[in-house]
């Protein structure tokens, strides 16, 4: 090997090992890339009018309801209604056979007739002296005797017509024309089914909050999705000391007589209307054991995680007492991918166009028990 070569090889060795021993220079290393903000969907919070509402469960009644039964024995002469049927009050439904009550009518008046020719003239004749006070008495007590008598007879006559005692719907008759009835035999059923009634049982711990004319929505199984509306018309003036609860009864209007005595209902009792409630959709809140979250987005588009206290909720819809104020921006979408401060993203307006319902009253429940106790719904699923 030759001098030039050998010096090229030490020079090239040279630079290696000064290259290799030099090292990095820390303070000129750049920050790390920045995170980028998390897309979520915002909406927010809002005023709304809240109804606070009681679910309870009871059964229907007829508004008025007799069961008709004859006072005499007799034949049915005549029937002046069809079954199912409307009829109107003072209808006849009903006509008796009257030709021996109308006899015996007669023979009472000729009775009565000859009693008042003696009475009259026992009054001459006392005022004569020609007849004893004793006399006199047993002559007036026939006369009064016979007056009653007629007017027995008379009311009978009466009572071979039986009239509707109010309007209503005939229910199924249970004789026909012709048959042979006695006293108290059941003839058919009337039922008033406009409006109808319905009884359930509040539990003592509501009773604060109950007024008369408080509305109540009331559902029964024959009609799915469909809702009727009435009106407190009766609370119980004393608690049941077995069940702890007090009888309420409302009255539903029912022209079509759609609902029928003896339905299965489920009622929303109306306890109490808030007309400037806050509240955020139900995907927005968190539950961590007792204790309900909500991310809201500042205005830095920083995620800040607030403990809220729960209202009334409503399908969809839950109720804030405490914790977020309205016109704030709530994360209801993308709340498992956001930490505390970090940056965040809203999505476009289309995307939170399904959780912008209109605005109006929502109803929010509680739940009655079975024996009087309750299940408030202010915790969050």
């Amino acid at each position: 090997m030759n001098q030039f070569t050998s010096f090229h090889l030490v020079a090239f060795a040279s630079l290696a090992l000064l290259t290799a021993c030099k090292k990095p220079d820390a303070t000129k290393a750049g920050p790390p890339p920045a995170m980028p903000p998390t897309q979520v969907v915002v909406v927010e919070a809002r005023r709304e009018s809240v109804a606070e509402a009681l679910s309870l469960v009871g059964t229907l009644a007829a508004n008025e309801w007799v069961e008709i039964k004859s006072e005499l024995e007799g034949t049915v002469v005549e029937i002046g209604f069809e079954e199912g049927k409307a009829v109107t009050k003072g209808q006849l439904l009903f006509r008796l056979d009257e030709s021996r009550l109308t006899a015996s009518l007669t023979e009472a008046e000729v009775n009565l007739k000859l009693s008042k020719v003696n009475y009259d003239r026992a009054q001459q004749l006392l005022r004569d002296k020609t007849i004893s006070q004793q006399e006199f008495d047993q002559l007036a007590s026939r006369f009064e005797s016979m007056q009653a008598a007629l007017a027995v007879k008379q009311r009978e006559l009466k009572d071979t017509k039986i009239h509707a005692a109010f309007a209503g719907v005939m229910g199924a008759r249970s004789v026909s024309v012709g048959q042979v009835i006695k006293k108290d035999t059941t003839l058919g059923m009337l039922v008033d089914l406009n409006p109808v009634k319905v009884e359930v049982n509040v539990p003592e711990r509501f009773l604060s909050l109950l007024k008369l004319d408080q509305t109540i929505d009331l559902r029964v199984a024959a009609f799915a999705g469909k809702t009727f509306k009435g009106q407190v018309y009766f609370i119980a003036p004393q608690v049941d000391t077995h069940t702890r609860t007090a009888l309420v009864k409302a009255k539903i209007a029912n022209p079509e007589f759609a609902l029928k005595p003896g339905m299965f209902a489920n009622l929303d009792l109306t306890l109490q209307l808030r007309p400037g409630a806050v509240v955020v959709p139900e995907p927005a809140i968190m539950v961590n054991a007792d204790r309900a979250m909500i991310y809201i987005v500042d205005k830095d588009s920083n995620a800040q995680l607030r403990p809220v206290k729960l209202g009334v909720r409503q399908a969809g819809i839950v109720e804030i007492l405490e914790g977020v104020a309205a016109g704030q921006l709530v994360i209801v979408e993308g709340v498992q991918k956001v930490r505390p401060g970090a940056k965040v993203k809203p999505a476009g307006p289309e995307a939170a166009a399904a959780y912008q319902k209109q605005a109006g009253e929502k109803v929010g429940k509680r739940e009655s028990g079975p024996a009087g106790g309750d299940v408030a719904p202010a915790s969050a699923k």
